[in-house]
């Protein structure tokens, strides 16, 4: 048998890769299907069996979870999308700024900064929040809004993303041309490199985005008014409820389903700009 044959010839099934990859989807899966299914039932349905047949109570516990406090879980829903939007915008602006500052401009201590940072990326974020409770308590800025926005507006991981993308993304020769022809650092920056930049800053608000809408113990310390909660820090207070209300159990599941679909409809949206965006390089190319 020659080696072009071989070459060409039907390639073997991956069976232990794919069995392994399978195994991972259907852990990290069970959990949501049992939320989708959950949320469905009743409290009485819940709580006699445990089946993964759907129920019919779906409809009345958004309803019973809507009118709840006249209707705290949506403020909470609001809250969330205050703090993931704002402050994913804020972090990956900022991320945007220092990464292209680190990844084109050459000064002292440059590495030094980068260390630093690649340290604050190592670093659990559990260490840092109750320095930061006491700082922002100096300030007299606690249980507002922005003592859960301003500590997320700096992510160590998002300016090295930048950083590493804006190295590879942005030619050193395409910088000096925009300064040839007389453009300044921030025009340069504004309308050359930050296009260029743009996959791997929707990537990094991706990413923060999603850490700040899950992020539970940096409200938990900062936040005492539950009208500022987000919905994570509220689907707690719920639960903790629950003990002593079991009819709450229901509310906590369907506000758990709820409370992922936004996650999905921005990664389904960010997927697409993804898509587009690498079509549209490849058409310039």
């Amino acid at each position: 048998m020659s080696t072009q044959s071989l070459a060409t010839g039907p390639r073997r099934f991956p069976l232990v890769p794919t069995a392994a990859l399978l195994f991972g989807a259907l852990y990290c899966l069970l959990p949501v299907a049992w939320v989708l299914v959950a949320s469905t039932k009743s409290g009485s349905e819940l709580f006699s069996t445990f089946t993964f047949l759907p129920g019919s109570g779906f409809t009345d516990n958004v309803a019973d979870l809507t009118a709840y406090r006249d209707g705290v879980y949506w403020k909470w829903m609001a809250n969330s999308a205050f703090y993931a939007g704002v402050g994913a915008l804020l972090s990956t602006a900022v991320s945007a700024v220092s990464g292209y500052a680190l990844a084109v401009y050459r000064f002292r201590g440059r590495e030094t900064v980068f260390n630093i940072l690649l340290a604050g990326v190592l670093m659990p974020p559990v260490i840092l929040a109750v320095p930061q409770y006491l700082l922002l308590a100096k300030a007299d800025m606690t249980d507002s809004y922005l003592s859960v926005l301003l500590p997320v507006i700096l992510s160590p991981y998002g300016v090295y993303l930048a950083r590493i993308y804006a190295s590879a993304a942005v030619p050193a020769d395409v910088i000096e041309a925009g300064r040839m022809d007389g453009g300044g650092e921030w025009r340069i920056f504004r309308t050359i490199a930050l296009p260029m930049m743009v996959p791997g800053l929707v990537t990094v608000f991706l990413f923060q985005f999603v850490a700040v809408w899950n992020n539970f113990l940096l409200p938990y310390i900062m936040l005492g008014d539950d009208e500022k909660f987000p919905v994570t820090l509220g689907l707690y207070t719920l639960l903790q409820q629950g003990s002593n209300t079991p009819a709450l159990y229901t509310l906590v599941i369907t506000g758990a389903l709820l409370a992922i679909i936004p996650l999905i409809a921005l990664f389904l949206v960010i997927q697409r700009f993804w898509s587009l965006d690498l079509l549209s390089g490849a058409v310039k190319s």
